[in-house]
């Protein structure tokens, strides 16, 4: 069972939702390498609204045509395995944002599967 508690980094990547790595979405990339690296986990959020850099608005309201929606991937886990992990993003990201915060974790407990490789049964959460 993996436990993290107390002090971590947060580190959390602004693309946009069109950004790709050989012809796959830079999401998807960025959240299978930190799986690969064995961080605790990665979540990626679709933005309905946001500008970066180039200063244009990308929104999802109706009369707008924008499709390249803002993306944040966040990952929590130690800062030694989170700067471990930041060579991979300055491989992957051209344009984008990366930022490191510190933050506490109140309780992060992993699953572990059941004896016949299942999930376990109970509340789950991102």
């Amino acid at each position: 069972m993996t436990s993290l508690t107390g002090r971590a980094v947060r580190l959390t990547v602004y693309i946009g939702e069109d950004d790709t790595w050989h012809h796959k979405p830079l999401y998807s990339e960025i959240v299978h390498r930190a799986h690969a690296a064995g961080l605790a986990g990665a979540s990626v959020f679709r933005g309905i609204e946001g500008f970066g850099a180039s200063s244009r608005i990308h929104t999802t309201r109706l009369l707008s045509l924008s499709e390249d929606l803002p993306v944040a991937i966040v990952v929590v886990d130690t800062e030694e395995r989170v700067r471990a992990f930041l060579p991979q993003l300055d491989e992957l990201v051209g344009e984008g944002l990366v930022t490191v915060e510190e933050c506490e974790v109140i309780r992060y407990v992993g699953r572990t599967p059941g004896p016949d490789g299942t999930e376990p049964k109970g509340k789950k959460s991102l």
